[in-house]
């Protein structure tokens, strides 16, 4: 029998074993379905994935349509976390979720990664909003308002005595004294802005604390007339103030947003951050 040369079974032995990057390759595969998984092993996933970083990205976007919403909401936390933009596309395709969490999430990181391209699939996704008569208080509606917003396809507009008395609280986040909270209302209300609700927070040593407030569980009825949105808004939120914490609080977003945006009537206005919105007021075109 014939012998074969030694070079060609050391080619053959390199084609038929496999390699690391195949078997690194099929681990990442295997961890991005772990997304889907209980809690201890998608979050074991997700911190696998991020350590991994941008060479994780390719497979958990390949993966991204075969998970559920639970793996597409963590598979959303590991693009952010990597802040890699190639899952841009991924993610605004995302856009036509049937999950409301999913298309919140997927506004914000949008936004997050400075995705450009997502601002006219974001508009589409607010005007699908408007359609479905979302309220616009809830998350969504708010996350995309707040993702075209970071984008700047938004500006950010306060009433002048409102922003005259806004004050910096600690750690440089814009607040204002408890002790203008009931000013603030009818400054608002003045200008046709609708107040959602408020966040009072006490600024102590620099820093500062949540406070809770009276806990008023009113709703608004979105499909009145604005005006009289308005004038339930100005009737409620006194009753917050009443209940107002002492001088030493700030009515403020928490730290880091911005001050409360208002733009044109079809989507109104945004409170300053979406998943822990303080004083929040929306207003329609003047």
């Amino acid at each position: 029998m014939a012998r074969r040369p030694l070079g060609a079974l050391l080619v053959a032995a390199h084609f038929l074993a496999p390699g690391p990057l195949r078997i690194m390759t099929s681990h990442i595969e295997t961890l991005v379905q772990q997304l889907d998984g209980k809690a201890d092993e998608s979050y074991d996933a997700r911190a696998e994935l991020v350590w991994i970083g941008a060479d994780a990205i390719p497979a958990v976007i390949n993966g991204l349509p075969s998970l559920g919403g639970f793996g597409q909401l963590t598979a959303i936390e590991v693009f952010e976390e990597v802040g890699d933009p190639r899952c841009g596309p991924a993610l605004i395709g995302l856009l036509d979720s049937d999950n409301p969490t999913v298309r919140e999430w997927v506004a914000m990181a949008l936004a997050s990664l400075e995705i450009d391209d997502a601002v006219e699939p974001l508009r589409r996704a607010y005007r699908a909003c408007l359609e479905r008569a979302t309220p616009p208080d809830w998350t969504e509606s708010v996350g995309i308002r707040w993702a075209l917003t970071e984008l700047g396809a938004r500006t950010p507009v306060v009433t002048p005595l409102t922003a005259r008395l806004r004050a910096t609280a600690a750690e440089g986040a814009p607040g204002w004294p408890s002790a203008h909270f009931a000013e603030i209302i009818y400054d608002l209300a003045d200008h046709a802005q609708v107040i959602l609700y408020s966040q009072f927070w006490r600024v102590d040593a620099g820093r500062a604390y949540g406070v809770s407030g009276p806990g008023l569980d009113w709703e608004l009825d979105w499909t009145a007339p604005w005006e009289h949105l308005v004038d339930e808004s100005r009737a409620w939120s006194p009753l917050e103030a009443s209940e107002a914490p002492s001088a030493t609080t700030s009515s403020s977003p928490p730290l880091g947003s911005t001050v409360p945006t208002c733009t044109r009537r079809g989507d109104r206005c945004r409170p300053s951050t979406p998943r822990k919105s303080a004083t929040a007021m929306w207003s329609r075109a003047t």
